[in-house]
């Protein structure tokens, strides 16, 4: 008899998206005709970039001629897409050879899959509020979680501590979805920490992006030791509008040596035999987005959804409410006013002014007492509800 993965059963319903839809849907039903202005929208809403959308259509092109028709890529990436990144990562002052580069269909996905390089007896450390498949992805596969609470008194920015030690460590800098940023000080704590204990760091770097304060490092790389002890997570998702077009890229240094086993080359044996490779088409148009055009264009739309961050702050600021992120990341992460939970300040703003957020509480328990905004939204949206939210609570 078959017997199922029982840490299935382990998972807690993933109400917070499904909730937001039933409210939201069952206020419109109540009040037809009503306009909802959505700032907890994690999808971007500005297109694909010109350079991009180029790329992609000359690969479209290319694959309907014999002479040009590319059939399965390498499983790893295209030599070109993973040349391209390795280069990136030099403005960072990051050097990579390109076979320590492996191109995914995203990062969400590659949060996850990581996970079979690693012995499921061990212990994931999570920092919380986090993102919820990183909870998931660990119940899935059978790991001790350790979840390490962080609160506005630390800024959502806790160091490591003796109390939590795990094998695995998930870090994501800028986070999601509290838009703290660690800088290089922080982030050096963490790597002494995980070496010290013969740790691992899975870094989800998905927003570096949209860190504009020169002073805060884009990847984990930058900071001494960290290709001991780390494996770095990236995706074109939110830095190139990429999220129905899926495409990201895990770095792997050589250096990450266990037990007389090297996990470079065990991920090339995983993507070998699990995977056919991404399309070529979809790495043409990922290799645009790293030319010199294609980033003055993305920089363009990320600079436009900055732009929006500073709308909403501008608002919180005037209110008195405190928040953190904005700036260097696309998400807002602020307190609820007058001691309100989560879901109770989600109906109010709902009720009272039809602005829709995401409730903190569903990031996990620390979450309790805070919302997250996003700053993905159309510029309109945007600009109603800022002005919605002074009006209600100043």
């Amino acid at each position: 008899m078959i017997k199922p993965n029982m840490n299935y059963a382990d998972l807690k319903d993933s109400y917070l998206f499904y909730n937001i839809a039933q409210k939201t849907k069952a206020y419109i039903e109540e009040h037809p005709g009503a306009n909802l202005h959505r700032l907890g929208i994690g999808d971007v809403s500005l297109p694909l970039c010109d350079e991009v959308i180029k790329a992609l259509h000359e690969a479209v092109d290319e694959q309907a001629s014999a002479e040009n028709f590319h059939g399965y890529m390498p499983e790893c990436g295209a030599p070109f897409l993973r040349e391209t990144i390795a280069k990136h990562y030099e403005k960072f002052g990051v050097s990579l050879s390109p076979d320590e580069v492996f191109v995914s269909s995203g990062a969400s996905d590659e949060l996850g899959d990581i996970l079979d390089l690693f012995d499921r007896d061990g212990s994931t450390l999570v920092i919380e509020p986090a993102y919820p498949a990183y909870v998931d992805a660990n119940i899935i596969e059978g790991r001790r979680i350790l979840h390490l609470p962080s609160s506005e008194k630390d800024g959502f920015l806790p160091g490591p501590s003796a109390d939590f030690v795990a094998d695995l460590i998930y870090i994501c800098s800028p986070n999601n979805p509290t838009g703290a940023v660690y800088d290089r000080p922080a982030l050096k704590r963490w790597v002494d920490f995980a070496k010290e204990h013969g740790s691992l760091i899975i870094f989800d770097a998905a927003y570096e992006a949209f860190i504009e304060d020169e002073s805060l490092p884009h990847s984990i790389f930058e900071i001494e030791g960290a290709r001991s002890c780390a494996i770095e997570i990236c995706s074109l998702s939110k830095t190139a509008g990429f999220t129905g077009t899926r495409l990201g890229y895990t770095v792997i240094p050589k250096d990450l040596s266990y037990c007389g086993m090297n996990l470079n080359d065990m991920w090339v044996r995983n993507r070998t035999t699990k995977t056919n490779g991404i399309s070529y088409i979809l790495q043409k148009g990922g290799a645009a987005v790293f030319t010199e055009e294609g980033q003055r264009q993305i920089k363009k739309n990320i600079s436009f959804y900055k732009e929006n961050a500073k709308i909403i702050m501008k608002a919180l600021d005037e209110v008195g409410i405190w928040y953190t992120g904005g700036k260097n990341a696309p998400y807002i992460w602020l307190k609820c006013p007058d001691n309100m939970g989560s879901w109770e300040f989600f109906d109010y703003l709902l009720n009272e002014i039809q602005v829709v957020g995401t409730p903190g509480e569903g990031f996990g328990a620390c979450g309790e007492g805070f919302f997250r905004f996003s700053t993905f939204g159309s510029r309109e949206d945007t600009e109603k509800a800022a002005a919605l939210i002074v009006d209600l609570l100043k």
